[in-house]
């Protein structure tokens, strides 16, 4: 009887130790850049919203066919849009209604001629 209380308790404790584990990250991602353009800045903002806050780059250029990992933590919003600006001519595109809960990397894809956006979500 001992035993089998001890196995039962050590999957519960072991169930919870996964569970923590895979929120440890919170709702860090990897960000690749496939536009074909250099990204100057990166802001991230609940879906909908215009209020962009801090750049998530920082001083750095995130150059085409690079990844970065960007740090995001906001669980209460898990829904999210991406605002970059391009570091070669300054325009600014945007990508709604990620999920950063559930997605671990974001390849950004853009055709300027179009001005059409797509991402790949992992």
């Amino acid at each position: 009887m001992k035993i089998k209380n001890l196995c039962i308790a050590a999957a519960l404790v072991g169930n919870a130790l996964c569970a923590g584990a895979a929120y440890a990250g919170d709702a860090d991602f990897t960000l690749v850049n496939r536009t074909g353009y250099p990204i100057r800045s990166i802001y991230i903002a609940p879906a909908k919203s215009k209020t962009w806050g801090n750049d998530r780059l920082g001083d750095g250029i995130l150059d085409s066919n690079r990844q970065r990992l960007i740090k995001f933590s906001n669980k209460a919003q898990c829904v999210q849009s991406l605002n970059v600006t391009f570091d070669d001519d300054g325009s600014e595109v945007e990508w709604e209604d990620f999920n950063l809960c559930e997605v671990n990397k974001i390849t950004l894809k853009y055709n300027r001629k179009t001005g059409q956006v797509s991402a790949d979500e992992e």
